[in-house]
């Protein structure tokens, strides 16, 4: 069993992942914690690929945007992504996002 340092919650949102060469891949973020995330998308990332990830909140204008993000894992699961640095704002609206979903379900 794995044993995570953040809790992680299911959501379904629509996300970018952006590559270091500025290709810029659709993405479905299917979890998310306060240090990484799940998505599928029809890229085929490498380990340790360096990406921007962006998170297009429901009802909302602008997304959060984590601009140092690495791909941990690939599988027939999706894209495991662990974000790297995180700016103070948009921490405080990923926390808030995290907050949102918690009350509506245990974490994995």
């Amino acid at each position: 069993m794995v044993t995570r340092k953040f809790p992680r919650y299911s959501t379904s949102m629509p996300g970018i992942l952006v590559q270091r060469d500025r290709v810029r891949h659709k993405a479905s973020l299917c979890d998310v914690s306060l240090k990484g995330c799940r998505v599928e998308s029809p890229i085929k990332p490498y380990t340790g690929m360096q990406l921007e990830v962006t998170l297009q909140l429901p009802g909302n204008i602008t997304p959060i945007t984590i601009s140092n993000a690495t791909v941990r894992w690939t599988g027939s699961h999706g894209i495991g992504i662990e974000f790297l640095q995180i700016s103070a704002d948009q921490l405080e609206r990923l926390s808030g996002l995290i907050a949102e979903l918690s009350p509506r379900q245990g974490f994995k």
